[in-house]
């Protein structure tokens, strides 16, 4: 079932990630925001570090070998399009939509509803590999370099004020909302399809670029090209990341250790 055109979606991936980089050195926006919940910023480039560790300790490390791709159920090539439809529709929506129940209801419907739908008569993934806990090298590579160096974001400014009770329930709601509900979008469904279409580091590409963009809706500065360009180098790379161990991979729970730590591990403190 794969299609030609693997290679085409890759070099125009990468050159995305490159045009991006080189568009907010020549412009001198080299600060990122690392969270939506206020407007502090940390050099582009430590953003990137920690994915790229991960990357390299991936691919230094005996491959697991997972099932090669085949050809999906009937229908997986719409399946593939109308995903990514609602990757880019979801985007689109929390600019035209701000707010934070607008931007519930469309994760709900566009993430969740709409592909329990779409794939009510699917539940097609690939097979995983025997090697369960291969993942552990380079996830714990990540959380080394991302939390037990100076790469580590800033503590969030008094994250308990509200309560720990409070920040608890936010952090297993933000957990389920973002981390669970984005890795079974992006991955296990969008990417696992693309695979199959083409190639798998096309695929990582993909999904990695289409969840980084909706990022700009709520970290974004009001120029929508050079919010563009900081998602791509902070969310895709580390989109590239989590997209290479579901590929190498094909478990959940290192997606989920990596993402959810992205989310939460800035605000743990408060529990302290």
């Amino acid at each position: 079932m794969r299609i030609t055109g693997g290679a085409a979606v890759l070099g125009a991936g990468l050159t995305v990630f490159a045009g991006s980089a080189l568009l907010l050195v020549l412009t001198g926006h080299t600060g990122v925001r690392y969270s939506a919940d206020h407007d502090g910023t940390v050099p582009l480039w430590s953003r990137s570090v920690p994915a790229l560790v991960g990357v390299a300790l991936m691919l230094l490390t005996p491959a697991a070998h997972p099932e090669p791709a085949r050809p999906g159920p009937a229908g997986l090539r719409v399946q593939a399009w109308l995903l990514a439809g609602a990757a880019l529709a979801f985007a689109v929506v929390l600019h035209l939509v701000p707010g934070e129940t607008a931007y519930l209801v469309a994760k709900l419907a566009l993430l969740a509803a709409l592909p329990a739908v779409l794939l009510r008569r699917s539940r097609w993934s690939p097979t995983p590999p025997d090697a369960r806990w291969a993942p552990v090298v380079p996830v714990a590579g990540w959380l080394l370099v991302s939390y037990a160096t100076p790469l580590a974001p800033p503590v969030v400014d008094d994250p308990a004020a509200d309560g720990v009770l409070v920040l608890l329930a936010a952090l297993v709601v933000g957990f389920l909302v973002n981390a669970l509900l984005e890795e079974l979008f992006y991955r296990r469904q969008l990417q696992a399809r693309w695979e199959v279409l083409v190639g798998p580091w096309a695929a990582i590409v993909l999904s990695s670029l289409l969840w980084a963009v909706w990022h700009t809706a709520i970290q974004g500065r009001g120029d929508l090209l050079v919010d563009l360009a900081s998602a791509v180098l902070n969310q895709g790379v580390t989109g590239v990341f989590l997209g290479l161990l579901w590929a190498r991979y094909r478990r959940l729970w290192p997606l989920l250790v990596v993402h959810g730590a992205v989310n939460a591990l800035p605000l743990l403190p408060g529990l302290l």
